[in-house]
This record gives C-alpha cells, structure tokens and sequence, in this order.
C-alpha cells in the first residue's frame, strides 16, 4: 500500500465577472498515450483513467481498496474461493443490466490473455446469482487488488462484435464515449444513468499528444486545460504562465534499465552491477528530470513505504569499481578504448522511445558515461513497443523506460508479472531466482502481516543485489491545470484523470 499521503486536490479560487457567458461544462485534457485499440486489455489503462469502464474493485489514492462494481469480497476459510458480491442496479451506457454474466465474461476472456490474472493461481471463473466466483489452486490474498488492475475492467458484451473480437468503448463509467477517433481522441458525455454520484462537467475530450512540446502548447494555449506529463522544460516554464497551476506528485513510477541477464554480457550479476556503478544518478536527477530528490538509491521509492527498504545501502556512482568488475569478468579495453573479450567487442543496443520524453535525453548520458567504461551503446529511439517485442524474441540487450509498480493497489500483482519465474515484458528478462519466486508466493498468499513484510524485504534485498533491472530515478508525476478548474485530483496512482470530479469556478 502507499504511504498515507494526500493526493494533490487543486481548486481553484478565482472569481468571474457577471458579464461571463454560460458556464463551462467540458474539459480537454492531454496526455501522451495513444489509444490505439478498444480492448481492454490493451488500451485499459486509458479507458480506465478516463472513467468509462470500472472494475469490480477500485482504489483510493493511498492504494487502499474500495467497493466499486462490486460491494463487497469475502474469502472461503480454506483461501481457495473467493466471492465478490455485485452491485445492483447497475446499467451499461447502452442500457442492458451489468449483471454476473456480463462480469464473469469479461474476467474470463482478461485470465486467457496475459497479464496480471494469469500469474494468479487461478483455476475457474464462474457467475452466480448476482455474485462472481473465483476458485484458486492455493490461497491468494492479493486478488482483490487485482480486480482493480485496468486489464480488468469490465466492458459491457455489445462491446464485442460476433467473432468475440473488442469492437466499442462501452462500460459502467460516469462517462461514456460520444466518437472514437484512434489512436488520437476521445470524446465523452455524461453518463446520466450512472449508479454513483453524476459528474458535474457534461462532456470531455482526451487528446493524445506524443510530443512532450506539443502538449506545453495545448497547456499555454489554452487548448487542453489539464495536461499529463511534461517535460522539465516545459514544466519549468509553464510554472511562470499567470492561468496555469502546475503540480508535481511523487509516484510509485520509476525509470529503469531492464537488461537481458541471459546475454552472455550480462548473464553475471556482476556486470549489471557494472552498469548500475557507471550511471550518473544524482546527474540525471539535477540535469534531465530537474528533481534532486529523484535519483532512485533502490528500486521500490519512499512512496511505496512497504516495500522500500530503510536498510539497503544506496546505490552509487563509483566508475573505477565498475572498471575493476568488468576486468574480473574478463573484459580488456581494446585498441579503439572498446571492451573486448574473446574477440568480442563490448558493443549492445539500447531501446527507448519518447513518449516519456526524459528517456532519450538519460538514454544519451548513459550512452557518455558507459563509453566511459568501454562499452559502445547504440542508442535506439523508437515505438515502446519494440521492448516487448525485444524480451519475446530475445534480441534485446537493453532497454530504458519507465515502469509503475503502482498498477495495482498491491504492488505485487505487478512484481509477480515483472520477476516471477519468466519475467514479464517490463521486467526481468532470462533471470530467475528461486529464493524470490517463492517468496513472491508468500506475499501473494499470507494473511500474516509479518510474514508478508519478511518476505517482501528478502525480494527487495535480492533485487538489489541481483539486479535484474536496474533503477535510475524514482518519478514524478509532472501536470499542468487551468487557474479556473476545481476538483482536480492528480491520482499518484494514476489509474484515474478524476473527470467526474472536475468544475468550473464561473
């Protein structure tokens, strides 16, 4: 769970004249992520923040959870059956009844795909007058947090076409969408028929702008009045605009190297550990991301205050030890000041991409500082999706982007996805450590608080020492807002953009 801390409520104060027209009632917002695909198991992190489909479990901005489609869960004294009690009264934005069915179909068809429910044990999904029923092979504590997971949302069955394949955005949400215009914009209306309590604006567009420049315009000029994700230069000088607020939020969002430990390269954690020793954290923090504060000393920031450690060493810049490692391993500067080995040259590729538009610039210093140790880095900026499909077919070396262990409530259902025995997309890559997979079983299982904290510092610790992927900087949530919108709520888990309770002060 995150550390208790407020989440950033901007409201703004400023009065309007009289002479005003008719009160606002919609918004733009930008962000940089394309929505490319209506299913949810692709596109659901912006469905979800866009408030258009829910889950049967939803969270506060302290990673507590909550009731949403569901009222309430229970599990079985054996820890192998858990029941979630739905909601009644509830209708999708195409008028048909959310029922059980609707539910168990859609968590059904979210288990077949990957991600996070196919690293729970889990063994069927069943509807059940008004309730759904999840069996499990062995206890599973963490289950409800990923039923807030934004691969489990629930779309309503007209979303889906004859051949079962995503083919409309349509949910339970206090919004539903008006035009679909992929990957670029949104438009949404009010969901009249909402079970909760009715959004005041009645309409809303999301823009996605890919460059960082593009959406510091949206902000100055008025365009977009809330924008996600800003550059530091951008950020820096949308601070001195008089109709602007800007707000920064620590996040449990980190910059990462993920690094192929099954290369021949890499597959000694002492070479990672060489990588790790010749990047120029404090550097980047000052110079790239403009907070000081962010240089990560581990991988888990203060704001996931269960799993950061108070009693791993931070980790350092220290380029001669680095040296000293890379020659235990074998390695001899070559001729041209490259690493060799066996007649091997130290040469890898690094994959980023700019939609975070920090990446390239550390990517860049990286690229300098290993040069610095022999190692020629071959720095390729291109579409995210090329990491993934890098970790598949195993040609990636390394990798720079920034991953949120905050995508369920319980960073687990995303640690279980990052570092189990196969590792994820996002996460370790030909590593495999037993100690750690059992103990993330532990903490997915245990209903033992002090067991789970035991467990949970033995993977922090391993992670450390091993490092499958490397921390660069924990990460800051950097957005713009116009002076005259109130209620705006910058989630620090970043799984709403908190539509429903924005208003104008006119």
């Amino acid at each position: 769970m995150l550390k208790p801390f407020a989440a950033v409520c901007l409201a703004a104060t400023f009065a309007t004249t009289a002479a005003m027209a008719e009160p606002k009632t919609s918004v733009t917002v930008a962000a940089p992520w394309e929505i490319a695909s209506y299913d949810p198991t692709v596109a659901g992190f912006v469905i979800q923040a866009l408030q258009v489909m829910e889950n049967l479990v939803d969270a506060d901005e302290t990673g507590a959870l909550r009731p949403a489609l569901a009222t309430k869960w229970d599990m079985s004294d054996d820890g192998l059956t858990w029941t979630f009690t739905l909601r009644d009264g509830v209708t999708f934005h195409d008028g048909s009844a959310f029922n059980a069915q609707a539910a168990a179909s859609a968590l059904n068809r979210a288990w077949k795909q990957p991600g996070v429910l196919q690293k729970a044990p889990i063994t069927a999904i069943k509807a059940d007058a008004g309730k759904i029923i999840i069996t499990v092979s062995e206890s599973f504590t963490a289950l409800p947090s990923l039923m807030a997971h934004a691969t489990t949302i629930i779309p309503a069955p007209s979303a889906f076409d004859a051949e079962g394949t995503p083919s409309a955005l349509i949910g339970t949400g206090p919004f539903s969408v008006s035009a679909f215009t992929p990957p670029q914009s949104i438009s949404l209306a009010r969901n009249e028929a909402y079970w909760g309590e009715n959004a005041t604006l009645e309409t809303a567009t999301y823009l996605a702008a890919g460059r960082a420049e593009t959406r510091a315009l949206l902000a100055e000029s008025g365009d977009a009045d809330v924008v996600f994700t800003l550059d530091p230069s951008g950020f820096s000088h949308l601070q001195h605009v008089d109709s602007i607020e800007t707000a920064a939020v620590a996040i449990p969002r980190v910059v990462v190297l993920k690094v192929n430990a099954g290369h021949a390269f890499f597959d000694d954690a002492r070479a990672r550990k060489a990588l790790s020793l010749a990047i120029p954290r404090e550097g980047i923090a000052k110079a790239i991301t403009r907070f000081p504060d962010s240089a990560a000393t581990q991988l888990f920031p203060p704001v996931l205050h269960d799993w950061h450690s108070q009693d791993l060493a931070p980790l350092k810049t220290v380029l001669e030890q680095a040296k000293a490692l890379l020659a235990d391993l074998g390695w001899a500067m070559g001729e041209d000041g490259i690493l060799m080995r066996d007649g091997e040259r130290f040469s890898i590729q690094l994959r980023t991409f700019p939609d975070r538009p920090e990446l390239p610039l550390i990517a860049a210093a990286l690229q300098d500082t290993w040069r610095e140790l022999g190692i020629e880095v071959d720095v390729s900026v291109s579409n995210y999706s090329e990491i993934p499909a890098g970790h598949k077919d195993g040609s990636l070396h390394v990798a720079l982007f920034a991953r949120n262990y905050g995508l369920t409530p319980d960073p687990i259902g995303t640690i279980l996805q990052d570092f189990g025995p196969n590792g994820g997309d996002w996460g370790a890559m030909g590593w495999t450590n037993d100690e750690a997979a059992k103990a993330l079983q532990v903490i997915a299982s245990t209903a033992d608080p002090d067991l789970r904290q035991e467990s949970i510092a033995k993977v922090a610790g391993i992670l450390y020492q091993d490092l499958p992927v490397i921390p660069v900087a924990w990460y800051q949530h950097t957005v713009s807002i116009n002076k005259d919108l109130g209620g705006v709520i910058i989630d620090p888990l970043q799984r709403s953009y908190g539509l429903s309770t924005m208003f104008w002060n006119e």
